[in-house]
């Protein structure tokens, strides 16, 4: 602006220097003191919204689950049992030389679709054979399912299907099955175990895997040996190789008969590469006229009871050992192929419960006996004495994690409480004909059970720990 212009007074208080006036005593403090009082409820809130999760979580998936059924099944037809074909390219997996794979036999490594249909499409007059959980609400069933003569496999006169349930077996859609079996030999599949909802297995006697929840299905070649029975735990599974007399071939359905030498063989999940768990359980002897034996594991330990009664014991994906001896030798196997029912149970890693038909131990006449250890084995005691109404010898036996023991038989099924039998009630239908050939828990209160009379094309399942049952229909919604 000119020199010579005198600024008036607003300008001069403008240009002036400004200076801000101080806060009042104490405002940093109380600045201070809001903010850490800010944060400190941004935590809590954190942690309440964590605590919510993590009980959500807790709910979801019960503590101590076990996620895994192990059963064997004997009525009815066994899926692919007028079976056949040779498992194509050995892999060397024969008493414990080598091991199995999916690459050894790519020829038949293509899925096929559930027998009559396409995935998705449920055959009418599913016999179920076989059933398997990896959860309480996800699980698989394996039988022969549709019409001889128009079934989807290469050889349409092997019905082998599987179905699958999501909302505990409410409901169930089917998946495409392993394309086994043939007229002519010991081959096929009769069997299912799922590891989780993505890793499972076909088997008895051949073996199939799956790494799709079941989408697709490989072959697995065994050297020619057959896969008798097969467990799943942890991160692995567990499968019973047998070599086998060519006079349990031919046409015969009792793939289980006539095996004469067993290894214990182990795969990781997510491999298709069997090897034996160990020497004390490669090349096991069979007696004559001995039960193939069974595999069963119960969180991060395993058990083989061996075909001549020895007992084995392991940490899983450790060495095993002998442990003890059965009470009785396990039971021949059955004569539609598939071997003896689940006669090991499993109350702890130390705990177990068997049953021999025959009473006393060693008896061949009696009423069956329960029998259990708490010493992986070493030793025996009488549980009891057998519930006086019962008039059918035991198939199956399972136990919950809160000590009770099940026992599926030809009249249902019997729950023994310490040293107090009851029968199991059935609701909303009769108790099946012939009554049930497998019983097993997926936690300590729901579990599923199989009927004798596969052809009434159900399941029976439980919520209360096994003292009532209910029929579930595998059929589509």
């Amino acid at each position: 602006m000119p020199a010579d212009h005198e600024p008036d007074p607003l300008d001069r208080w403008l240009n002036q220097q400004v200076r801000p006036l101080p806060p009042p005593p104490g405002t940093f403090e109380l600045i201070t003191r809001r903010a850490r009082r800010r944060k400190i409820r941004k935590v809590a809130l954190s942690a309440v919204s964590a605590a919510a999760v993590a009980a959500a979580v807790a709910v979801g998936v019960p503590l101590g689950l076990t996620l895994n059924l192990n059963p064997s099944t004997r009525a009815g037809l066994a899926a692919g049992s007028p079976a056949g074909a040779t498992s194509g390219a050995q892999s060397g997996a024969g008493q414990g030389e080598g091991t199995g794979s999916a690459a050894a036999n790519p020829a038949r490594s293509a899925a096929s679709p559930a027998a009559g249909g396409a995935a998705g499409y449920l055959p009418p007059g599913f016999r179920p054979t076989s059933v398997t959980w990896d959860s309480l609400s996800d699980g698989w069933v394996i039988g022969p399912a549709g019409t001889p003569g128009q079934c989807a496999n290469a050889n349409p006169y092997i019905c082998t299907s599987v179905a699958r349930t999501d909302d505990g077996g409410l409901t169930w859609h089917g998946l495409p099955a392993p394309d086994a079996g043939s007229p002519d030999g010991a081959s096929g599949v009769s069997g299912i175990r799922f590891l989780d909802g993505r890793n499972g297995w076909a088997f008895g006697p051949e073996l199939w895997v799956t790494h799709d929840a079941g989408k697709t299905w490989t072959a697995i070649g065994t050297g020619g040996q057959r896969v008798t029975d097969l467990e799943t735990a942890g991160d692995r599974a567990y499968a019973l190789f047998a070599r086998c007399g060519a006079s349990s071939t031919g046409r015969s359905a009792s793939f289980a008969s006539g095996c004469t030498s067993y290894t214990l063989m182990t795969a990781t999940a997510g491999s298709d590469q069997w090897a034996p768990a160990g020497r004390a359980t490669t090349g096991l002897g069979s007696p004559q006229a001995a039960g193939p034996g069974m595999i069963a594991l119960y969180g991060a330990t395993g058990y083989l009871a061996a075909p001549d009664g020895a007992l084995y014991s392991g940490p899983l994906g450790g060495t095993w050992r002998k442990a003890g001896v059965l009470p009785c030798p396990p039971r021949a196997a059955l004569a539609d192929g598939l071997p003896g029912q689940a006669q090991l149970a499993l109350l702890s890693p130390t705990g177990l419960a068997t049953y021999c038909t025959g009473g006393a131990a060693g008896a061949d006449t009696g009423a069956p006996r329960v029998y259990q250890s708490a010493d992986s084995g070493a030793t025996w005691t009488a549980a009891g004495q057998w519930p006086p109404g019962a008039a059918a010898a035991p198939a199956s036996i399972a136990a919950t994690s809160a000590g009770t023991l099940l026992l599926a038989t030809g009249d249902g099924i019997w729950l023994l409480r310490g040293q107090t039998w009851e029968k199991a009630v059935v609701r909303g239908t009769s108790e099946p004909d012939g009554g049930f050939s497998y019983v097993g828990m997926t936690s300590a209160a729901q579990g599923v059970a199989l009927p004798a009379d596969t052809s009434l094309h159900e399941v029976y399942m439980t919520t209360d720990g096994g003292a009532t049952w209910q029929a579930r229909p595998i059929k589509s919604s």
